[in-house]
């Protein structure tokens, strides 16, 4: 019997670029340069096994509803839409940051309700609701360093990774919310249906990892 065919859905932009040589210790390599193609579904040197290239905040999307069998996107991303749809069943260490509250320097946030602005929506409601604080939640895509300088926002919440971006802004990290790095999501029919060929390119997944943690 041929082994089950493999949808892998790949995370555009640094995530895809870290991602790709450890695929290829697994090895999983696509059959063309998928970093400078227009093509979103490509195959690989596995006859059962194709990858696509989507938006980070898809990928949850895809898995959960089997168009996808395999996700690799940022704990960020999974957070925000949700857990409960698919398996999470490693860490790949890749993309290291962390999701924080974040204001400027100085400023005090004990007000009876703060504005926040960020584009982790569902991530701020559910954090500052297990604070016991009145939010209202601005939603943007990007620039939110912008939003407390120009009076938009009491606060943000935001991937911080050196803290720079947000010193240049004069706003300083605040609150912890949680640690980021890439991550694999399985469908759960997948999982179930297709087991043989997830788990075994989980477990080449997770050698990959720890040779490049040794190194």
């Amino acid at each position: 019997m041929s082994p089950a065919k493999l949808v892998i859905a790949l995370t555009k932009g640094r995530i895809l670029d870290e991602v790709l040589p450890l695929l290829e210790q697994a090895g999983v390599t696509p059959q063309e340069d998928i970093r400078n193609s227009r093509k979103l579904l490509f195959d690989s040197n596995l006859p059962n096994v194709r990858l696509m290239v989507i938006r980070g905040s898809d990928v949850p999307t895809y898995v959960e509803l089997g168009s996808a069998d395999i996700g690799i996107a940022g704990k960020d991303m999974i957070l925000e839409y949700g857990s409960q749809g698919f398996y999470e069943p490693l860490d790949l260490k890749l993309a290291r940051c962390r999701l924080m509250t974040a204001a400027a320097v100085g400023a005090r946030l004990d007000g009876p309700r703060l504005r926040v602005a960020s584009k982790f929506v569902n991530i701020a409601k559910r954090f500052f609701a297990e604070q016991g604080r009145q939010v209202d939640i601005i939603k943007l895509n990007g620039a939110l360093e912008l939003a407390p300088l120009m009076g938009l926002a009491d606060c943000i919440v935001d991937i911080v990774d050196t803290g720079k971006t947000l010193k240049a802004h004069g706003l300083e990290s605040r609150d912890w919310i949680a640690d980021v790095s890439t991550r694999v999501i399985v469908n759960r029919a997948a999982m179930k249906i297709k087991h043989a060929e997830v788990q075994a390119l989980l477990q080449r997944l997770q050698q990959a990892v720890e040779r490049q943690q040794v190194v």
